[in-house]
């Protein structure tokens, strides 16, 4: 493996037309599945592969725009190529959706329009190359089909949800399909694949759209040669074990977890800095806490005015990013009058986009209340800071559970047996004080501190996740 590697440094020397190996990223076009493949096509890039990036044009700006850690734009050491493709005539940008499902719908139907001019490309692109690899969502195999026309192909399907919630959703529906009895069912599911029981069901945190769009994707799992995950051994090894049990049952090819795909140090930038990070230089180490619930969030008028006094009653400083998808480019989020003079010096409102990334590693931030998104799991994962889980919808109540009962760096803030219910004020007030001055904290901080270590070590040379993404590099370069 080693040789293979050593090669292709040295191949990438002389460049010439017709590249060896080509790898394409197929992401789906929303914020965190854009930013994890963006990521990703750095690491790649670092073995000398040369790396297509593909989406529409729009997607491509936001996800150069909003990625942490590095800059794709003026950092020329990577040789990423972004292909853009318009949007379709007949798509219509509203300024806002009514509903968080019309969203979806809206962003699912979108997607699918990528099928032709993405075939069309990757038509162009296997005639200058041995051999072209496509890394895909796993929401776009419908899109990424037409693969199994070009003979010089491999496709792998990135997994942009945890292997806990991976696993675990993958056994429910075998389960479903085999029409197992409960108690065999939960029998092996606790004791060979070490999923617990009662997790958040899918009916109650995916829209049936989505639902029925993953089930779409699945039918096309002919395509994919293996899998890769954005996490790591020493924060899933038993669930990645489970996974590989699992995808050896349904003939689904190797897997690689090669995570965490975000930098594990941060490049600072003194004269582009944020506000929020020249604030931070001056705080106290790990006296601040970060609120922000991604980019596809919304919380009502209400529960944005208890959080709000839940967050200053608690006396704890914090950086609060306030935003939500439904609302127009020109609209903001409606924070009650006076609230930010009265917490002045004390906290910090962002109603735009923030370095999330780099505020987590900041060492003054010791604390995340957020939504429970994968991303932002590992980006505070491996940084060492622990979690006020507040799942909203998705993969993130499950991913929840994980970071508060399996890896106990966390605490639940909305559980998710009360996810339709208001979130009180004074709830908001005791966790966020728990997790940030208390003894428990104190020590859900020191093992997430522990953790992040680990997950930093593994991405170094001779560390575990180093070794599985220098094995797959090895795998798809292969002669």
């Amino acid at each position: 493996m080693a040789s293979n590697i050593a090669s292709l440094a040295n191949h990438s020397q002389n460049s010439t037309k017709h590249q060896d190996v080509v790898m394409v990223m197929v992401p789906f076009p929303a914020q965190g599945h854009l930013n994890q493949l963006l990521h990703l096509s750095r690491l790649v890039s670092s073995y000398h592969l040369p790396v297509h990036y593909v989406s529409f044009s729009t997607s491509i700006q936001q996800a150069k725009l909003r990625v942490h850690g590095w800059d794709p734009v003026t950092d020329t050491t990577h040789n990423i190529h972004f292909k853009e493709f318009p949007l379709p005539s007949t798509h219509v940008q509203s300024p806002n959706c009514s509903n968080m499902s019309k969203f979806i719908a809206s962003t699912l139907d979108l997607s699918l329009t990528l099928r032709k001019p993405i075939s069309s490309y990757l038509n162009e692109l296997s005639s200058k190359t041995r051999r072209l690899v496509i890394i895909y969502d796993s929401l776009m195999a419908w899109v990424v089909q037409d693969i199994v026309s070009i003979p010089n192909v491999e496709a792998y399907c990135f997994r942009a949800v945890s292997a806990f919630t991976t696993s675990s959703i993958l056994w429910e529906g075998i389960e479903k399909f085999f029409h197992l009895p409960k108690f065999l069912g939960k029998f092996i599911a606790t004791k060979f694949l070490k999923i617990p029981q009662q997790l958040p069901l899918l009916e109650s945190s995916f829209t049936q759209e989505l639902l029925d769009f993953i089930f779409m994707q699945d039918r096309h799992n002919n395509i994919c040669s293996g899998n890769l995950f954005d996490t790591c051994k020493v924060i899933e090894g038993p669930f990645l074990e489970s996974l590989e049990k699992l995808h050896r049952l349904l003939r689904r090819g190797n897997q690689w977890a090669i995570g965490p795909f975000n930098p594990i140090k941060i490049q600072k930038d003194s004269k582009n800095c944020h506000k929020c990070l020249r604030w931070l230089d001056k705080q106290e180490p790990n006296s601040v806490i970060l609120v922000s619930f991604g980019t596809t969030s919304s919380l009502s008028s209400e529960q944005i005015k208890e959080l709000a006094i839940g967050l200053e009653k608690s006396n704890q400083k914090f950086i609060w990013v306030v935003r939500d998808v439904l609302l127009g480019e020109d609209e903001e989020v409606n924070i009650p009058n006076g609230y930010e003079e009265r917490i002045e010096g004390r906290g910090i409102i962002v109603k735009d986009w923030a370095p999330q990334f780099e505020i987590l590693g900041h060492s003054s931030t010791g604390g995340f209340l957020s939504h429970c998104g994968w991303n932002s799991c590992m980006e505070s994962i491996t940084m060492g800071v622990p979690i006020a889980t507040w799942p909203m919808s998705f993969d993130q109540p499950r991913n929840a559970v994980l970071v508060t009962n399996v890896l106990k760096i966390g605490i639940v803030v909305k559980d998710w047996e009360h996810c339709e219910d208001l979130v009180s004020s004074t709830t908001i007030e005791n966790v966020v004080r728990k997790l940030m001055v208390s003894s428990e904290g104190n020590e859900m901080r020191k093992r997430a501190m522990e953790f992040g270590k680990k997950v930093r070590e593994s991405m170094m040379d001779g560390g575990i996740s180093k070794m599985e993404m220098d094995s797959f590099i090895s795998h798809v370069t292969r002669y």
